[in-house]
């Protein structure tokens, strides 16, 4: 796939400085100075002095363009805060979903088309995000991807080879309550996805969407929450989970991976994933007796043969609250992050023994926030990313706040308009420290 021309987002003009030398000359030490100023918060510097000969020795140093996506400096120089840059989606597309491999590699999928039918697409940065590859669609079939509710899109992992794999809820029934659970990945030379496979073979009613997680060893791990035969109540669905054990060729078949009578919040999506050790995580709401809609986090050492499981929030409420997770992992450790009665949350896990710590929650006194997303960066910062003001057919902003690795803020909050209608956020660490969010 080629590189684009043009970074992800339209240009932005601006004027770094404006020098006025009293006696027409400068420093070579001043020039000097200005210059890396300009350098480095990543604008391209023109220096046009001879074509202002006239202006009697003022120099004016302009910023030709710089893309949203291209790079800032990593680090505020007085405040050493971790900058971050906010991306649109291309093509008009939403619901990004981000996995940076063991080189860096930035791989991103979106949702174009209409909301019912729409599809998925596919491009990926070896520069940081700062290019992106042209886009591919993953989903071999034209339409079989669905957006509406902001909880069934596409999700993806990379495994430890960089190969992609992405499973998402399907847009049309093959039968009565039988919603396909669809899972792909990409081919071995990397230049287009497999034809997709249902991997949901014996439940039915699939509502809230499933997910993909991969480790580093070839285990790929698809996981879903439904009915099993004969049950139809939101109180008795269960988490499935497919594993494979050769890169997403061949799946064992599905089984219930948690056996208390939890239920699972119906139009809910989970979340899944596998750390570096191996281990394997799932985030997932509850739906016992209608109005427990709690956050259970379940856990497995074993590459995903026995989880165990522990609440770690609580919501008492009797409706659906259409709500997805997230999880990330970096030097400073495995986290994850989850939505309770309009505010979201960030928490670290420990592999050990499953248990989450460290709770924070978003800064403010905004009650709008829904669908979380997190990003850890080689220092040990971590981003968490949401949205405010979406809700059913309704469109809202994105929001972010950053954290050292003791769960400190260390940055101010951020925010920008123009989340669209079924929109979500994603977020990725750039290799120079700084933050990139993405909706």
């Amino acid at each position: 796939m080629g590189a684009l021309a043009t970074p992800l987002a339209p240009f932005i003009s601006q004027a770094v400085a404006h020098w006025s030398m009293m006696s027409g000359t400068a420093s070579s030490e001043t020039m000097s100075d200005k210059a890396s100023d300009a350098r480095n918060i990543g604008f391209i510097v023109h220096d046009l002095s001879d074509t202002l000969t006239a202006m009697r020795g003022t120099l004016i140093l302009v910023a030709a363009t710089i893309a949203l996506a291209g790079r800032p400096v990593a680090r505020d120089a007085d405040s050493g805060r971790p900058i971050v840059t906010p991306q649109r989606v291309p093509g008009g597309g939403i619901q990004p979903r981000v996995a940076i491999d063991d080189r860096g590699t930035v791989h991103l999928i979106y949702f174009r088309g209409e909301p019912s039918h729409g599809d998925i697409f596919y491009i990926r940065s070896t520069d940081g995000g700062g290019t992106f590859s042209d886009p591919m669609r993953v989903n071999s079939a034209a339409g079989s991807a669905i957006a509406t509710g902001s909880v069934r899109g596409a999700q993806i992992a990379v495994g430890g080879t960089g190969r992609v794999h992405v499973a998402w809820n399907g847009s049309r029934s093959s039968g009565p309550g039988s919603t396909p659970m669809f899972y792909t990945r990409l081919n071995d030379p990397g230049t287009a996805f497999e034809p997709e496979r249902n991997i949901m073979r014996g439940e039915y009613n699939l509502d809230g969407g499933g997910t993909v997680a991969a480790d580093r060893s070839g285990h790929v791990y698809i996981v879903w929450h439904a009915n099993a035969p004969g049950e139809r109540d939101e109180g008795k669905r269960r988490v499935w989970i497919a594993r494979s054990a050769d890169d997403g060729r061949s799946f064992d078949r599905e089984r219930s991976v948690f056996d208390e009578p939890t239920g699972a919040c119906g139009c809910c999506g989970l979340g899944a994933f596998a750390d570096r050790r191996g281990g394997v995580y799932v985030l997932f709401r509850s739906a016992f007796e209608v109005t427990n809609r709690d956050m259970y986090l379940l856990a497995s050492r074993d590459l995903g043969e026995h989880f165990s499981g522990i609440r770690i929030d609580r919501w008492n409420a009797g409706v659906c609250m259409m709500s997805t997770q997230a999880f990330a992992e970096g030097s400073s450790g495995l986290f994850t992050a989850w939505e309770t009665e309009g505010q979201v949350y960030v928490g670290r896990i420990d592999p050990r023994t499953g248990t989450v710590s460290n709770v924070v929650a978003a800064p403010g006194s905004n009650r709008s926030r829904k669908h979380p997303a997190l990003a850890v960066n080689a220092r040990g910062d971590v981003l968490l990313a949401w949205t405010e003001g979406t809700a059913w057919n309704k469109g809202g902003s994105a929001a972010w706040q950053a954290f050292d690795a003791a769960g400190r803020t260390n940055s101010e909050p951020g925010h920008a308009d123009g989340v669209p209608v079924w929109g979500l956020v994603s977020a990725y660490a750039r290799p120079d420290g700084g933050f990139a969010v993405v909706y």
